[in-house]
C-alpha cells in the first residue's frame, strides 16, 4: 500500500517536577535544602531512514508521545532525562504545521533529522532557591509541559527520473521493460494511482532509479483528476521524461498532448520548467506512429523548442538502450544533490532554531475588565504559572513578588483594581490586597 500523505499528533514529553527536601545526614551540620531538579521531558524527532518508501506506518499509528522527565530527588540529586522518541520517516517527507500551514523540514538525506516536537524543562528543587535570607525555601517548580502540535507529512517520490505523460501513453510498460518493477497494467486511464519505483542497471556500476508517476490530465494543477496528488511527485526528480502516445491511439495529437501536460507542470511549479527533459516517442510499433513523429518534429522545430526525441516501442522494446544511456550520461553530468532550490528554502524556514538568551518574565501583560472582575492575559505569567505549585505558601508568595516586580500590582491600580477585587488569571481567581 502506497501512503504519501498522513495527519498526525505529536507531543515532547512534560519535565520532571522539582522536589522540596532538606538534609538530614549525621555529618551535614544544619542540614539544608537537598530537592533536586526534575528531568526534562524526551524530544520527538523525526529521521530519515532510506529503508522506508511510503507513509502507511503513520495509517495506523497517529499519536506519538515522548516520556517525561523524572522528578527531582533528595541529596540534591537530578530526576534523568527522558530518552527522546526517534520516528522513522522516509526519504523526502515534507513535514507541515497544520495550524500555521508552515514548513517545518523538508527531509531528503538519510540520517537527517528535525525536532518536532521539543520536550518540557525540568522543574528545579528547592535546593536551587536558597539564599541568604531564605537558607530553608520550601519552593519547587513543576515541569515544563511538552510541545505538542498536529503535523501533516507529505512524501514527494525521489527518484531520478520521472516518467510523465498522460494515461495511458506506455509509462507503466517502460517502467516493466528497463527494471525489475511490477506495475499493475491496464487498457484503461489511471491504472497507475500511486508512483511506482525501479532500478535501471546498465552494468558497469551505472544505475538510477526510475519513477512511473500517475498519468496527468488537462487541468491538474488546479485539482483536476489525480492533481496535486501526482504533481507534488515531479519536484523530486532530477530528470523528466515525457512519454507520448506517438501512435494516437485515441484520437489525440501527440504534440498537443505534449504541450498540455509541460503547461499543467509548469502552473503547479514554474521552476519545473527548467528541469531537464526528454521526449519518449512511444508506440511506435504501430503504423500511423512514423507520420505522426514527423509532424511533431516539424511543429517542435517551428516552434523553437529543442528537446531530444527518442523513438522506441515498449512492447516490442525496440530503441530503449539508446534512451537508457542519454539519460544515465545526463544524470552524470547532474550534481548528486536534488535539483529542488524549494529544498534549500524550506531548510532556511525552518521553525526550529536557537533561541536568544531573555529574561525569564517579561512585561508582555494586558488587562482588562469584565464587569467587577479584572482579567489578566499574559503568555509569561501563563508559563510561570504552570510551572509554580500552589500547594506551599513560600511558592505563592514568590508568585506574587514577580507579579509585583513585572508591574502588574500598579497597572492594576491605574485601572482602578480597589482592595478585596477579584483578580483572574487563567484558570484561577485571587483578591487584590492593599498592604495596610
Amino acid at each position: 500500500m502506497f501512503v504519501d500523505k498522513a495527519k498526525i499528533y505529536v507531543k515532547g514529553g512534560d519535565g520532571g517536577d522539582g522536589l522540596v527536601a532538606f538534609r538530614r545526614e549525621k555529618y551535614v551540620p544544619e542540614g539544608g535544602p537537598g530537592g533536586g531538579d526534575g528531568g526534562d521531558g524526551g524530544d520527538v524527532i523525526f529521521r530519515v531512514d532510506e529503508g522506508l518508501r511510503t507513509l502507511v506506518d503513520f495509517r495506523y499509528q497517529k499519536h506519538f508521545k515522548a516520556k517525561r522527565g523524572e522528578k527531582g530527588r533528595n541529596k540534591c540529586q537530578h530526576g534523568a532525562n527522558a530518552d527522546d522518541m526517534v520516528v522513522r520517516v522516509p526519504p523526502g517527507t515534507l513535514v507541515v504545521n497544520d495550524d500555521t500551514q508552515e514548513i517545518i523540514a523538508d527531509l531528503t538525506r538519510h540520517g537527517q533529522e528535525v525536532v518536532v516536537a521539543k520536550g518540557g524543562r525540568g522543574g528545579r528543587g528547592n535546593m536551587r532557591f536558597a539564599t541568604a535570607k531564605n537558607t530553608a525555601p520550601e519552593i519547587a517548580e513543576n515541569g515544563e509541559e511538552g510541545q505538542e502540535r498536529w503535523v501533516v507529512l507529505e512524501l514527494k517520490v525521489m527518484a531520478d527520473v520521472g516518467l510523465v505523460g498522460f494515461p495511458s501513453v506506455g509509462k507503466s510498460t517502460l517502467l516493466s521493460v528497463v527494471s525489475a518493477a511490477t506495475p499493475k497494467i491496464g487498457a484503461y486511464h489511471f491504472t497507475t494511482i500511486t508512483p511506482n519505483l525501479g532500478v535501471v542497471d546498465l552494468g558497469e556500476g551505472r544505475n538510477f532509479v526510475m519513477a512511473d508517476l500517475p498519468g496527468l490530465i488537462e487541468g491538474a494543477s488546479q485539482g483536476i483528476g489525480l492533481g496535486h496528488e501526482f504533481l507534488r511527485h515531479v519536484e523530486r526528480t532530477r530528470i523528466i521524461v515525457h512519454v507520448v502516445d506517438m501512435a494516437g491511439i485515441e484520437g489525440r495529437d501527440p504534440y498537443d498532448d505534449w504541450m498540455k501536460i509541460n503547461e499543467e507542470i509548469k502552473l503547479y511549479n514554474a521552476k519545473l520548467e527548467d528541469r531537464p527533459q526528454v521526449i519518449v516517442a512511444n508506440k511506435m510499433d504501430i503504423p500511423e506512429a512514423e507520420e505522426n513523429l514527423a509532424a511533431f518534429r516539424d511543429k517542435l522545430a517551428k516552434d523553437g523548442k529543442t528537446v531530444e526525441i527518442f523513438p522506441l516501442s515498449a512492447v516490442t522494446r525496440e530503441g530503449i538502450k539508446p534512451l537508457l544511456y542519454r539519460v544515465a550520461d545526463m544524470l552524470d553530468a547532474i550534481p548528486d544533490a536534488p535539483l529542488i532550490e524549494e529544498v534549500e528554502q524550506v531548510e532556511e524556514r525552518k521553525v526550529y532554531r536557537l533561541e536568544k538568551k531573555k529574561s525569564e518574565f517579561e512585561n508582555d501583560f494586558v488587562i482588562r475588565r469584565e464587569n467587577d472582575v479584572f482579567v489578566v492575559e499574559s503568555p509569561s505569567i501563563e508559563k510561570l504559572m504552570k510551572r509554580t505549585n500552589f500547594t506551599t505558601e513560600e511558592s505563592v508568595m514568590r508568585f506574587a513578588r514577580i507579579l509585583r516586580n513585572m508591574g502588574i500590582d500598579k497597572a492594576l491600580r491605574d485601572k482602578g483594581a480597589v482592595d478585596g477585587q477579584t483578580i483572574r488569571l487563567n484558570d484561577y481567581e485571587f483578591e487584590f490586597v492593599e498592604k495596610s
